[in-house]
Formats: C-alpha cells, structure tokens, sequence
C-alpha cells in the first residue's frame, strides 16, 4: 500500500509540474505584472486630479492686467498660467474657440463683472475646474466674473466623454484583430507576403471599424456632433495604427506581443488620454506621455472634430500616422528576417 500510495503522490506531483511548465509560469507572472500596471497606471493618473497650469489668457488694461496676472499665477499649487496674451476680447475667445487656450479671462469695466471662456467640448473635467479657481480668485478680489462656454457639449455626451470611449473602443478592435489574426495562424507570420495580408485584412477591418463607429457615435445615438466622414477617417487611422503596432510586437515577441501591446495602448495610454481629464489635471509624467500614444492623441482630434471645428489637429494625426507606419514597417521588417527558404506550401495560408 506505500509503495502505491508513493507511486500516487509522485504521479501527482509529475502531473502539476506537467501543468504548469515554466514557461506557463512566466506566462503567469507577466500577466499579474501587468494586472499590477493596469492598477497602478491608472490610479497614479487618475486618483487625484488637480489642475496645473492651465493656459489661460487675461486681457485687462495694462495696469490691471498686470495684478491679475500675479494674483492668478500666484494661487496655492500654481493651477494657472495667467501670462498668455490676447489682443482683444473678440481675441481672447478666438483662442480658446480654437484650442490655443484652454481658458481666457476679460476683466469688466468698473463694477461690471468679468467675463470667463471656456470650451466644455475640450473636457468638462478641465473646464469646470479652471471655472471654480477663477471665479473664486476674483470673488476674494472683490470682483465678479461671468463663465460662457464656448464650445458647450451636446446633449447626448454630458459628461464630454463620448468621444474618449469612441477612441477607446476603436483600439480595442485595432488589437484584437491583430490577435485574432495571431490566434489563426500564428502570431509570427511565416513570410513577408503573409505578413503584408495581414496588413491588408486588418486595413479593412480598421476601415469598416472606423466607419461604424462614426455611425454609432452620431447619426444612432448622437452621443457626437461634427462630420461623421471626419470621425470614420480618423477612426480607420486609429484601428491601423493600434493593430499594425500590435502585429509588429507579435512578429517580434510571439503571442507575448499583445501583452505588451496593451501594456503601451491600455495601461499606459488610456489614463494619459485626457478622456475622463484633460492633461492639464493629471501628473506630469500622464501628462508628458499622452499626446505621444495612439488614444490621447486620437481622443484629442476626435474632441477637435466634433467640438472645434477640426482645429489644432495636425500634430495628434502626425502621431498617429507615425504609429501605423512604424507598425507596418516592423511588421514587414520582422517576418523579412526571420522568414525561412520559402517554398510552394508558404503561399497556400492566406494569412
């Protein structure tokens, strides 16, 4: 009975190392690292949002302005930078109407109240905040100041997150299109022609995507307003971009690329989006980060798109068509080197 009892527990113990090999392991712990990440990014970003120095613009006569100017740059914890310029009060709006500024204040004649200019469309979050600092500033200043919202949201997006969940939604299909393509044929494509259909799928699919969730986000739910032409070309570019830099990581890393696909577009560039708040409220490390990932800069175009007209959107699409090239190149770059002597058989797996 020992013996066979002995013989159960060592089968036991050979069947648990059989199950979890040490590769599995590794496995593991990367995806509970990067459960801990998850955690960790977006409570850092997001746990205690506090404006700093947000960009505002004071126009006042030259002896008032001055005093303004100190008064406002001088509040506990430097939420504001007052020092901005505006030639005019017609100027003044023109900038925050245009995203140059997120704020601009008019000092009122004597015993007028001010006026403030802000531009919800960018961020409620932001626009609320910059809001209570003015206002309060002035008022212990003995002076009143008037909030007009430049760019109100719409009806259907209250909270102005619309169009940050839209681009979320967007990545998700970029990268899960490149692991389903992983997942049917391998996550490492054999040859450069295999590599390059894959590109082509997910070229179609970033389209189709791109176009639906335009479609959603205005003419089914009018969650949007702007050009939904606009928001579907934009939302292709985000799906390849999102996907090709995903190919690119799984024709380098294997199946592990994904992991580190969501760690950069998930962990990373979600809470430094500026999609629940602006960059001018998270810390300087989100802050730095965001504009340079795939979702704050597409958050940023799609708010401009639906809000301001299309303005200030030249550097956000530059980064992104940075990320779909440089993912495509590598995709292609990838397979090249490790593509074996290719043969007949290579070219009947479409991808």
């Amino acid at each position: 009975m020992d013996r066979i009892s002995g013989y159960g527990n060592g089968d036991s113990r050979g069947e648990a190392r059989g199950a979890v090999t040490p590769r599995a392991a590794l496995l593991v712990l990367g995806v509970l690292l990067l459960h801990l990440a998850f955690i960790s990014s977006y409570l850092g970003a997001l746990h205690d949002p506090e404006p700093d120095r947000v960009p505002v613009a004071v126009v006042a006569p030259d002896e008032a302005r001055e005093g303004i100017v100190r008064q406002l740059n001088g509040l506990p914890g430097r939420p504001l930078d007052a020092g901005h310029g505006a030639e005019d009060a017609d100027d003044a709006r023109a900038r925050v109407e245009r995203r140059d500024l997120d704020a601009a204040l008019v000092a009122g004649d004597a015993g007028t109240p001010g006026t403030l200019y802000v531009a919800s469309g960018g961020g409620t979050a932001l626009s609320q905040a910059v809001a209570e600092e003015v206002t309060a500033a002035e008022r212990a200043a003995g002076r009143e100041v008037e909030v007009r919202d430049v760019a109100p949201v719409a009806d259907g997006d209250s909270r102005g997150l619309s169009s940050f969940y839209l681009v979320i939604g967007w990545c998700v299909g970029g990268y899960l299109c490149a692991a389903a393509l992983a997942l049917s044929a391998g996550a490492r494509p054999a040859t450069v022609r295999r590599a390059a259909r894959r590109l082509a799928v997910l070229a179609g699919y970033a389209v189709a995507a791109g176009l639906g969730g335009a479609l959603i986000a205005g003419p089914v739910l009018d969650a949007l307003p702007g050009r939904t032409v606009a928001l579907a070309a934009l939302g292709a570019l985000v799906v390849f971009a999102t996907g090709a830099f995903t190919l690119a990581l799984q024709a380098l890393f294997g199946i592990v690329g994904v992991g580190i696909a969501l760690l950069v577009v998930v962990v990373l560039g979600n809470p430094a989006a500026g999609g629940a708040y602006p960059y001018p409220l998270l810390p300087p490390f989100w802050q730095a980060i965001g504009p340079a990932l795939i979702p704050g800069a597409g958050t940023w175009t799609a708010r401009s798109i639906a809000y301001f007209g299309g303005q200030e959107v030249l550097g956000p699409l530059l980064v992104l068509a940075a990320w779909a090239a440089a993912g495509a190149a590598l995709t292609l770059f990838f397979a090249r080197l490790r593509a074996p002597a290719r043969s007949p058989l290579d070219e009947l797996s479409f991808v």
